[in-house]
């Protein structure tokens, strides 16, 4: 079946001399694997510059649901970036992310509430100019809720501990190790309150800010138990520092 979709690239792969494997998240289709044919050759109009992490594309491809991997007939820029390739604080995070939504992201059927979702909130991140350093936090934040998990934050009574296992928050520290200290906790509430526009607001240190990444990071190593290393983080961090 010839079928054309939206797509957001998470990963590609060179196969053979000039063609590429790509992992693309589709709106149609969901997480779909492709092979682009010659993509990397002179003749191609360089279509492998398009599947850099968390491009915007559409495409043309031939389905079929008994097949992993699928074959790209057209490919083209859906809606180009404006910033994220040349701003290095955007760049970085639009890299980690789509490490970890390769690490995450599943299911071989449509979402696109969760499609659409991702797609609008790089757009709007990659024409950010105050709160930028943040979105990272929101967007880990956010996506949970389409992955199934999304944290419960009501805080009963004056104090309280985020509970990683439990994925709320508690009036007693845990037994367990995987819980989130009362300072930590008290902005991890505040950024679930917080929409993008509202990003620029949020003044946090760069050590709050590496608390909060490490608190969401080990709330999805909990969820997924194939997560494992997230290799981008540390260039992230170095980034950030």
């Amino acid at each position: 079946m010839l079928a054309t979709t939206e797509g957001i690239v998470l990963h590609f792969i060179k196969y053979g001399e000039s063609s590429v494997i790509t992992t693309i998240y589709t709106r149609d289709f969901g997480r779909q694997n492709y092979l682009i044919n010659a993509a990397r050759s002179k003749k191609s109009k360089n279509k492998a510059s398009l599947l850099q992490p968390l491009f915007l594309v559409d495409l043309v491809a031939y389905q079929k649901q008994t097949r992993d991997l699928h074959r790209i007939k057209e490919i083209k820029s859906n809606q180009p970036y404006q910033n994220i390739a040349f701003d290095i604080t955007k760049s970085t995070q639009v890299i980690f992310l789509a490490e970890v939504l390769y690490k995450t992201i599943n299911e071989q059927e449509s979402f696109p509430e969760m499609f659409d979702f991702i797609k609008s909130a790089l757009l709007y991140f990659d024409l950010m100019e105050k709160g930028k350093l943040n979105f990272y936090l929101f967007f880990l934040y956010r996506l949970t809720e389409y992955l199934g998990f999304l944290p419960n934050t009501n805080k009963i009574g004056f104090e309280g501990w985020f509970d990683l296992k439990k994925g709320e928050v508690v009036n007693f520290q845990p037994s367990h190790p995987f819980f989130v200290n009362k300072e930590v906790t008290e902005y991890f509430i505040t950024l679930s309150t917080l929409k993008l526009h509202e990003l620029k607001d949020f003044n946090i240190s760069r050590s709050m800010r590496d608390s909060l990444l490490k608190a969401l990071v080990d709330y999805y190593q909990l969820h997924f138990d194939n997560l494992g290393e997230i290799k981008s983080m540390s260039v992230l961090k170095e980034v950030f520092q």
